[in-house]
């Protein structure tokens, strides 16, 4: 008995030993602390701070420590100071000017921190690191603009940023660089501002007030959107045309500068990059000791007319997606939260339980405890399961409402009735809901880390791969009369759509991207191509010009579907040699009607091209190949019919000629041939070499005193006999009849 108690006693002990260190290990991971000056507080800081927060959610070991000082240079000396002495371990800041901050840094410096100086300079070299756009370039551009939009002549305002700061000093420096490269550009005044609005609107207005001519103004340059816009409500408030106004920034959202930009409040405005989460990266790997660049320039661009609505829409993306992510962190926190305490209820319960099981002394106690233990690890075990399958069904639940009543769907007698299309737009709804489930299941194990929702994830990636309903494939048992339409796109689900709107009426064939199109348009000659602009390895635009160029596929009508909706992008498709370009979204009955009138087109023109009626007169009857003179519509159909035309004069008396020998002549496939021939002059190849034979004979008969026999051998039949047929066949009479007439 005390021989189990003793031990039962040091078992005890050692379970708690092990729980303490594991308990220490949990707590024992390295916390960065990570200070952040910003020298103003404004929407573009608002941005950069969210960015860097984001950045933060994928490192569980940085604690971010924000300071705005309002433009102040004694403030930010005094929060600076006071990040240092609460112990960050890397300060980020932004100095208010190039001087006036330099010792609060050094201080910070010289204790150890490291420092990553952004978006601003500073006169010091006791950095670590430096990351922000080119401030000189950015002015320097913008001058540029502003000379070419006012046609190298005109009157212009400048309103400076903070006196002092560097990127003032740079973006003036490379604006007035551009501006004197152009004479009939002036500067008439260069105002001082200080980044904010008001101060840009006195400023302007007091200057306005003083200065009659203002109406001689054509451009206003202002070193931040801000400012550009309190530049204009002096303006506006003065009367009279207003200038053209120009600012820095570019920020998205609703007071953002793309807006101002695509609402024409400014003309041009220049994207300032904020890259919080890049900052971010950059200080984490300065703290973990991994490789890292000293001086980091950030990318911008113009935003004005021509691509503030694309820009507004995908910053506004990005946007929506940013606050999507910062939701689901905050439902992951909580979770963590939960979990941190179901974990620490779970050692305390483990210990006390321990403890308990080792004062216990007797057999009959020892059962009896351990009966115990083993309800209260299943009781525990209950109700971490219960939390676990309450998680789970918090997110699960919308996800069964969308995936449960569509696989009972699926199942359904109608459905089993549906059409190809519709089995395809269900496919691709059900993929899609897995898809999400599968994203959710691994949410859920990268939160829990249990067996069982591991097990739940494999069981739906297995539910995912092996029931998938079943795609049509491409209609290869369709007529072989039926026009073939060339699909190419780089997204499956696109192909999938465009093969629902045409199969049934089309032979379909599909490439990936222009380079396997173009093969495959060169291989098949398809009658129609639909083709998407923006692929890898080739584009649309490329791809269009080359099935223009080649003489296998110059004649095929090309549609272009894209979602570039600007008229220059339609202009750029149309000189690529595109007969149609559709934007996206677009309906299928607009593509089904586009395709029906460019084939009816194509058909209208063979009819044009057709045979030549047979004549009685020998001087209207030419040549020998009269049956297959066209009026190519292009130089290059027309070489390709003049090499064709050349190719049967050549060997009409072949009897042995055929299509595969013509084909070979002309460089082809049989296929390429019949299909490019057939698309040209409404005939194929054999029936063309036919009527060449024919009406050969029929001009030899009238002018020659040769006997049938001879001439039906002469232009490549191999017996009098189905010459005569094929002669009766096409011109109603025997050929003895010829003679006579």
């Amino acid at each position: 008995m005390l021989t189990k108690m003793r031990k039962n006693l040091q078992f005890a002990i050692t379970i708690l030993i092990l729980l303490g260190l594991l308990t220490s290990c949990s707590q024992d991971t390295k916390k960065y602390r990570i200070g952040v000056s910003q020298c103003s507080d404004d929407i573009w800081r608002d941005k950069q701070n969210s960015e860097l927060k984001i950045g933060a959610y994928f490192h569980d070991n940085v604690e971010l420590r924000f300071a705005a000082a309002y433009d102040s240079d004694e403030r930010q000396i005094q929060q600076i100071d006071s990040l240092v002495e609460t112990g960050i371990d890397l300060l980020i800041v932004a100095p208010n000017q190039v001087s006036t901050i330099s010792p609060a840094i050094d201080r910070a410096y010289d204790k150890g921190i490291p420092v990553i100086v952004f978006e601003r300079k500073t006169n010091t070299k006791k950095y670590t690191a430096y990351m922000g756009a080119d401030n000189y370039e950015m002015g320097h551009l913008m001058g540029e603009y502003v000379a070419n939009r006012l046609n190298e002549r005109g009157r212009i305002i400048e309103v400076m940023g903070l006196e002092g700061s560097s990127p003032a000093i740079e973006r003036h420096n490379g604006f007035r660089e551009a501006i004197a490269q152009h004479p009939g550009v002036q500067v008439v005044a260069t105002l001082q501002g200080d980044w904010t609005e008001p101060t840009a609107y006195n400023t302007v207005k007091q200057w306005l007030d003083k200065n009659k001519d203002a109406g001689n103004i054509d451009l206003v340059f202002g070193m931040n959107d801000r400012t550009a816009m309190g530049a204009r409500k002096a303006f506006k408030e003065v009367g009279g045309a207003l200038p053209l106004f120009c600012g820095i920034d570019g920020l998205p959202g609703e007071n953002g500068g793309i807006r101002l930009v695509q609402d024409s409040l400014l003309d041009a405005s220049y994207i300032y990059p904020t890259h919080g989460d890049q900052l971010m990266q950059l200080a984490v790997d300065i703290l973990e000791g991994k490789p890292y660049e000293k001086e980091t320039k950030l990318m911008s661009a113009l935003v004005t007319q021509d691509n503030a609505r694309v820009l507004l829409m995908e910053s506004e993306e990005i946007m929506r997606q940013s606050r999507n992510l910062e939701q689901l962190h905050e439902k992951a926190s909580q979770y963590l939260d939960q979990l941190d305490s179901q974990r620490t209820l779970t050692f305390v319960a483990l210990a006390a339980i321990l403890l308990l099981l080792a004062l216990l002394a007797g057999i009959y106690m020892y059962y009896l405890q351990r009966a115990r233990i083993q309800d209260e690890r299943t009781k525990m075990e209950r109700e971490q399961l219960d939390f676990y399958t309450q998680v789970s069904h918090e997110l699960r639940t919308p996800l069964t409402l969308i995936q449960g009543p569509l696989d009972q769907l699926l199942r359904t007698n109608d459905f089993r009735g549906a059409s190809d299309e519709a089995r395809e737009l269900f496919s691709i709804v059900r993929r899609n809901t897995h898809h999400l489930t599968g994203l959710v299941n691994k949410m859920l194990d990268a939160q829990v880390g249990t067996p069982i929702q591991e097990m739940t994830s494999a069981q739906v990636d297995a539910i995912t791969v092996s029931q998938p309903i079943a795609t049509p494939a491409v209609d290869t048992e369709q007529d072989e009369d039926a026009p073939t339409v060339l699909i190419v796109d780089d997204n499956a689900d696109i192909r999938t759509y465009l093969r629902s709107i045409l199969q049934g009426q089309y032979r379909l064939l599909e490439a990936e991207d222009g380079q396997c199109g173009l093969e495959l348009a060169r291989e098949q000659v398809p009658d129609l191509i639909v083709s998407d602009v923006m692929m890898p390895v080739m584009n649309g635009l490329e791809f269009c010009q080359q099935v223009k160029k080649d003489s296998i596929s110059s004649h095929i009508p090309v549609i272009l579907l894209t979602a570039r909706a600007l008229e220059k992008h339609q202009i750029e498709g149309y000189e690529s040699g595109a007969d149609a370009y559709i934007t996206k979204p677009f309906s299928p009955e607009l593509l089904l009607a586009r395709i029906d009138n460019l084939l009816q087109s194509r058909h209208q023109l063979k009819d044009l091209w057709g045979m030549k009626p047979a004549t009685e007169n020998v001087a209207e009857a030419a040549t020998p190949t009269e049956a297959i003179v066209v009026a190519a519509t292009t130089p290059i159909e027309d070489a390709f019919i003049s090499q064709f035309k050349k190719i049967v004069e050549e060997r009409l008396s072949d009897s042995n000629l055929s299509v595969e020998d013509l084909a070979a002549d002309m460089g082809l496939s049989r296929v390429q041939l019949y299909r490019k021939v057939k698309a040209l002059t409404g005939s194929t190849p054999i029936d063309l070499l036919r009527k060449a034979r024919l009406a050969q004979a029929r001009r030899l008969l009238l002018e020659s005193t040769q006997t049938v026999s001879e001439i039906a051998y002469q232009v490549g039949f191999a017996s009098p006999s189905y010459f005569t047929k094929c002669y009766k066949d096409e011109f109603g009479t025997v050929p003895g009849e010829a003679r006579k007439s």
